[in-house]
């Protein structure tokens, strides 16, 4: 097992890709990325970097690759001359990349700049090379192949819009990325779906809306978002709702102006149900006087924790016109529940779920964390079944992804005793789980240092998908964000473009520097779009 691996390049083109396959591969291992020549010129050896590594991984100009292991292993990858001109090939050793004729075309099918395109080539022939490498060195397959992006259904919604056949889409995926059957079918499956969804959304004219609310009853284990415990913060959420009236008014009034409609709106967080009923009232009236309601596809609550949702707040979510709420337990075994800091149980989602059933919503969705900590595959099980006797209108199941910011990954050794278990037989276990629900799946997307290397995928029930969840994914239009933290994607030039506006994360900051969170909305969208 290597604990630290050493990433020396030649060259540091096509760096975020090569770092971020090695870590997919080796994901405990610390990462340390070199250059090979000095700063007097001279060239560091993989000899050198052993001394301090378990596995040095030289990164060499053209795309080769030499791999070293302290105990003397060595393997190599090479691309031919050839290959390098025409991206053919007709041999193939141990871990030489072959490209055909084929593969050239497509590329010139999905991309219409050269210079992208030539690009393009070159950065898929030298992922299948290091993957090959890794695969052999391993004996490792990675469910995705080699894609390391967060968007793996763009690749084949792509092919379908170009034309292309299911089975023509299955056998490109397979061919150019070594992307596994069961994975390719999930793609195409879900391109198909998406494309049937987003049928009526008009992606020249329209946009959505994302609202969010930092505040939770408690920040859990796993949680990197910018969210904020609501005991420290209860007396400063009017300020903060203040500072949001007054940028919803401000980006309403912007893209009228640009005769931009409204298709879509998402208020998450954190957990926007830890807002009072009054509260609740406040900021739905503000939306809807500003923004109005009127042809709205889709209205999405992410009510969230079970513990933040009463009675009253539902009702006051039912006075405006929310379509869909999520009510999410993560698991539904309440030893997990206690590790990583819920602070409910598994009771109150049972009554959390029953409330909202009674109170007329017709389109719940629920959240479920697969690879939590000491959860094992009957574990799930039982989740499932929990699951299964509420009978949710959608399901969005997650592969834990553990980042940065995680208190997870903080405080790694006090949990180093416990499993983070995930394979795909447990996420067939979920598929099974909600195809016996009627739900089908509409959306996927993939997070880094994910477990298993898998992914999260949203399934749900005929007519019961959220719109929002794939137009933010497929990246088609515009979405504006609004509240501390907020990150606007400016999607213009016909999806070829996509600018960033971004709020500071820190809710003081966000209070104190409204103006200013105002004017980069004014710049940006007068701007781009």
């Amino acid at each position: 097992m290597c604990e630290k691996i050493t990433i020396l390049y030649e060259t540091r083109e096509f760096e975020h890709d090569i770092y971020a396959l090695v870590k997919t591969f080796y994901p405990g291992a610390e990462l340390l990325s070199m250059d090979k020549r000095k700063e007097d010129g001279s060239l560091l050896s993989d000899t050198e970097c052993l001394e301090e590594s378990d596995l040095v991984l030289t990164v060499e100009e053209g795309g080769s690759f030499l791999l070293r292991t302290c105990s003397g292993v060595r393997a190599c990858s090479e691309i031919s001359e050839e290959q390098k001109c025409k991206g053919q090939s007709e041999k193939e050793e141990m871990s030489l990349v072959s490209y055909t004729s084929e593969s050239e075309m497509l590329s010139q099918v999905l991309v219409t700049d050269e210079g992208y395109r030539d690009r393009k080539i070159q950065k898929d022939r030298m992922k299948k090379n290091l993957y090959l490498l890794l695969k052999a060195h391993t004996g490792r397959e990675l469910p995705w192949g080699d894609l390391t992006g967060i968007r793996p259904v763009k690749i084949a919604m792509a092919m379908l819009e170009s034309g292309m056949k299911n089975t023509e889409i299955a056998g490109h995926m397979k061919s150019l990325y070594l992307v596994s059957p069961e994975k390719t079918a999930l793609a195409v499956a879900i391109a198909n779906r998406e494309r049937e969804i987003l049928k009526n959304i008009d992606y020249n004219n329209g946009y959505s809306l994302y609202v969010g609310i930092p505040f939770c009853p408690s920040i859990c284990l796993y949680c990197s978002f910018s969210s904020y415990p609501l005991k420290v913060w209860k007396k400063r959420v009017n300020e903060y709702l203040d500072a949001l009236c007054r940028e919803i008014r401000t980006v309403a009034e912007l893209m009228r102006s640009k005769g931009r409609k409204l298709d879509t709106i998402y208020i998450g967080g954190g957990t926007p149900t830890t807002l009072e009923p009054y509260q609740l009232r406040r900021l739905l009236s503000c939306i809807g006087e500003n923004f109005s309601y009127e042809g709205i596809q889709e209205f999405t609550v992410e009510a969230g924790r079970p513990d933040s949702i009463t009675e009253e707040k539902l009702a006051a979510l039912r006075e405006f016109p929310v379509t869909r709420i999520s009510v999410n337990p993560q698991t539904m075994n309440q030893k997990t529940l206690d590790i990583i800091g819920r602070r409910h149980t598994v009771e109150e989602t049972r009554e959390a779920f029953g409330l909202a059933r009674k109170a007329g919503f017709d389109n719940i969705n629920m959240d479920l964390i697969i690879g939590l900590p000491g959860e094992d595959k009957e574990m799930v099980r039982h989740t499932l079944e929990e699951i299964q006797d509420l009978c949710p209108d959608s399901l969005t199941v997650h592969s834990l992804a553990v980042k940065r910011a995680a208190r997870l990954n903080m405080f790694r050794d006090q949990y180093k005793e416990m499993s983070f278990e995930n394979n795909q037989e447990i996420m067939s276990m979920t598929m099974k789980c909600a195809y016996e629900m009627g739900m089908g799946p509409y959306y996927l997307y993939r997070q880094k240092n994910m477990a298993g290397n898998f992914e999260n995928v949203g399934y749900a029930k005929v007519d019961k998908a959220g719109i929002y969840n794939i137009l933010i994914m497929e990246e088609k239009q515009p979405i504006i964000a609004l509240g501390a933290g907020g990150s606007s994607k400016l999607v213009f030039d016909g999806g070829k473009r996509i600018e960033r506006v971004e709020n500071v994360k820190d809710v003081t900051n966000y209070i104190n520097r409204i103006d200013e969170m105002l004017e980069r909305k004014k710049n940006g969208i007068s701007t781009y779009l």
